[in-house]
């Protein structure tokens, strides 16, 4: 993802979902005497339970659920109603792993299930968005009934959260809770400018197009996240997806903190929309050998390029340290991009690689600046992978590339703040 505390800027956090191997593990026998896998029953459960969603069935969709399990029912009726507007072009469950049976209220066995939801949105994802989830299951008689979740059925998704408002741009789908449709209109507004301002810094094939989320606060932000609500606090907005690195279109999900979009002004937002956007744009050719200070930095390129901003306008953090005699020694490492840290060195990590990638677009050229960021993410590991691009594309080592970013930082930023 992607995010800042200042300006409005954050930092970008790739979620990748693990799956797990499937294991086929016998249950116990049905009522006359013949064998019965809880593996296949429970998946013929979970493709029932699908096709009520893609077919818009409530009444299927609850007939899939254990009727004595009043609670869970309710909340799963508030949640096939929150999905209305959502435009769906798949949505299918997939079974990972049953549990052993265990005895559950009634007649009934009750057996604990991990499985994974994949889903489309219908002219905006071309892979699955993928989400774990443990579910409960309970047969009574011969039926097969869903009986409880845990995980992201408590705010992973965002229906799970409330009625979503759908909005769509030219160039994008904006999906809120408790929000106002005006300002998700204005959302739309702003990514649909953001689309082409990428499209013209990242001459490459993608989708052209963003999903953004706005949730009603901070807190439901964190719970799209998995995590604490701490992590995000100053951070505008933050785009999820899996790192591609074979050519991949993975579906991305630019989700906005409502709390600190809603204190910057108006360029600071199109910086924030220009900067996940182009995270949407890069995804498929960023790899695990990508550093954050060229993915990030990259991405405030993008949204930079263009808007007449100067070095110190960009960097003011940077630039106080500059001033005072502190330059930078080296690039800054991944550990420096992390939320928990002090808010002025996350703001710098971001100024620095912003600047370096702005070196390289003005004394090489902005189809450098790509091909670089396309050879660092053809590699698959870390390792030697900077190394390589740089003499590949550039035509120096890291040492040289050090020394020549921090001359041009020094050059950009040193002098009065004031």
């Amino acid at each position: 993802m992607t995010g800042s505390g200042r300006g409005g800027r954050r930092a970008w956090c790739c979620l990748v979902v693990v799956v797990l191997a499937l294991q086929s593990l016998a249950g116990c026998g049905s009522g006359d005497g013949r064998p019965e896998r809880a593996d296949t029953s429970v998946q013929q459960l979970l493709d029932r339970w699908s096709a009520a969603v893609r077919s818009r069935d409530e009444g299927a969709y609850l007939a899939a659920v254990d009727p004595a399990a009043d609670g869970y029912r309710a909340e799963r009726r508030r949640a096939f109603a929150n999905l209305a507007a959502v435009p769906l072009a798949s949505w299918e469950y997939r079974l990972v792993r049953t549990g052993g049976f265990t005895p559950a209220p009634g007649d009934g066995r009750r057996v604990a299930v991990e499985a994974e939801l994949r889903y489309r949105l219908d002219g905006y994802d071309t892979a699955p968005v993928t989400a774990s989830l443990r579910l409960t299951v309970v047969r009574r008689a011969d039926r097969w009934y869903v009986a409880g979740q845990e995980g992201p059925g408590g705010g992973g998704q965002l229906w799970e959260q409330g009625e979503v408002t759908a909005v769509r741009g030219a160039h994008s789908l904006v999906l809120g809770v408790g929000q106002d449709r005006s300002r998700l209109r204005a959302l739309a507004d702003l990514a649909d400018r953001a689309v082409p301002a990428v499209d013209a810094a990242w001459p490459g094939k993608w989708a052209e197009r963003v999903v953004v989320e706005m949730p009603a606060s901070l807190e439901r932000m964190a719970a799209l996240l998995g995590a604490p609500a701490s992590n995000y606090r100053g951070i505008a907005a933050v785009t999820t997806g899996e790192v591609g690195g074979a050519g991949a279109a993975p579906a991305d999900r630019i989700i906005v903190n409502p709390e600190a979009y809603g204190v910057l002004g108006d360029f600071g937002r199109r910086i924030v929309l220009t900067h996940e956007t182009a995270h949407v744009a890069t995804r498929a050719l960023t790899s695990p050998a990508t550093p954050l200070w060229l993915s990030e930095g990259f991405a405030d390129w993008a949204a930079y390029r263009g808007t007449g901003r100067t070095a110190r306008q960009a960097a003011p953090e940077l630039a106080v340290a500059v001033s005072a005699g502190r330059l930078p020694r080296h690039l800054p490492e991944d550990a420096d991009f992390g939320f928990a840290g002090e808010a002025g060195r996350l703001a710098r990590a971001y100024e620095e690689g912003w600047l370096a990638c702005r070196m390289i677009a003005e004394q090489w050229g902005e189809e450098k600046l790509v091909a670089f960021y396309r050879a660092v993410g053809g590699h698959h590991s870390r390792e030697g992978a900077l190394e390589a691009a740089l003499r590949e594309v550039l035509g120096l080592g890291q040492d040289d590339f050090t020394e020549r970013w921090r001359s041009y930082v020094a050059g950009g930023l040193a002098g009065s703040t004031g």
